[in-house]
């Protein structure tokens, strides 16, 4: 394979920036994600960080010269330990480094403690226009059960406050599933975050996951018909509050769809920059489009003292791009057009359509369109057999 990546056409998908920051103030007992306590307890090494990520985005962005910038989405850990100033400057090497959709969606994750909360008119100011707040519970019992370490009333004080403050657009993170939650608790937590009106909604059940302190000693969950009933019964409310499903587990007013998540769904392009952060770069080269995927260094030590942030690549082998594709297309509820595969994976459909038509035999996809049916959703990894 090319040891670059060439950008000559203009048949690419669009092209989001994932940033991650991998600090958290304690390591929640459900969580798999690359983070990090500080040692101590001491304050992040921001300045450090911020040093070894903009290497990082200068080495990234050059390999997208030309391209415009579709979405940023800004995740961890947990960012909002970062300073307003800090997050500032980030934004503005990016857009100073590579063109800008206008009016482009900018996400960062915060937390609903008091520290973060403080921050919210600085990230504003910054240019982060959508806030995700990981709320997780209203109830301070479960919030206990998950290693959280806000209160629920920290969780509604900051949902509050974001929208006082002028922030138009905010997800709320909430989950469902806890340790020791009945059908009432489940219902509670979603009736107290539709009552605030955001217009984005991220609500999904706790899974296990190993190398997580929950797999090692796993809690006292609700059995299959609570769970069932909480997500019967929650669509309901969900629905009635004026959101709609759009992606197995996400929910929005009309138009506030998560523009830079629609785009990891679309099998679109994005960058990863900062520790343990993944990436996802197409480009053409000898009239084939090539997939490059890209992992940084993982330990947050390690990533600021390297002189390369690379950890690992790989072009994705053209045989494994079907079912790539199709494991992220089929989460939105209304798939995508027909035309997406060629524009997004650079083969013909034709490589696809024996499975395709497998599929929608089997009743498991719509006719006319890149789509799995109400029944290929419910049974959404049986579908993607087919794609193997």
């Amino acid at each position: 394979m090319p040891p670059s990546l060439p950008q000559s056409s203009s048949l690419l998908p669009p092209l989001s920036l994932y940033i991650h920051v991998p600090w958290c103030v304690r390591k929640c007992p459900y969580c798999d994600f690359n983070s990090h306590t500080t040692d101590g307890g001491e304050a992040i090494p921001e300045a450090l960080y911020i040093n070894a990520l903009l290497s990082d985005l200068a080495t990234e962005l050059a390999t997208v010269s030309g391209r415009t910038l579709h979405s940023i989405f800004i995740g961890g850990g947990t960012p909002s330990l970062m300073s307003a100033a800090g997050i500032g400057e980030i934004l503005t090497f990016v857009k100073a480094n590579i063109a800008c959709e206008s009016n482009m969606e900018v996400t960062l994750e915060a937390n609903p403690g008091t520290f973060e909360q403080a921050k919210f008119a600085g990230f504003l100011g910054q240019g982060v226009n959508r806030l995700s707040i990981g709320v997780q519970s209203f109830d301070d019992q479960c919030l206990k059960a998950l290693g959280r370490i806000h209160s629920a009333g920290q969780a509604k004080l900051a949902i509050s406050k974001a929208q006082s403050l002028g922030f138009k657009r905010i997800n709320l993170d909430l989950m469902h599933g806890l340790p020791g939650q009945n059908l009432k608790q489940g219902l509670a937590d979603l009736d107290q975050a539709l009552d605030f009106g955001t217009d984005h909604l991220s609500w999904y059940q706790l899974t296990i996951e190993p190398n997580t302190e929950f797999h090692s000693r796993p809690p006292n969950l609700p059995n299959e018909d609570i769970l069932a009933e909480i997500q019967d019964q929650g669509q309901l409310l969900i629905e009635a509050a004026g959101l709609s499903q759009y992606e197995v587990s996400a929910y929005a007013k009309r138009g506030s769809q998560a523009q830079h998540n629609v785009n990891y769904w679309n099998f679109g392009d994005y960058i990863g920059a900062g520790a343990g952060a993944h990436g996802k770069i197409s480009a053409w080269h000898d009239e084939a489009m090539i997939i490059q995927r890209r992992v940084k260094l993982r330990q947050p030590k390690v990533y600021m003292a390297a002189i390369s942030a690379l950890s690992s690549s790989h072009y994705v082998a053209p045989e494994e791009i079907k079912l790539e594709f199709f494991m992220n297309i089929l989460r939105l509820q209304n798939g995508v057009p027909a035309a997406n595969y060629l524009a997004h994976t650079g083969q013909s459909l034709a490589h696809a359509e024996p499975a395709i038509a497998a599929a929608r035999k089997a009743g498991l996809m719509q006719p006319d369109r890149l789509q799995a049916s109400p029944l290929g959703w419910r049974f959404l990894n049986d579908l993607l057999r087919y794609f193997e």
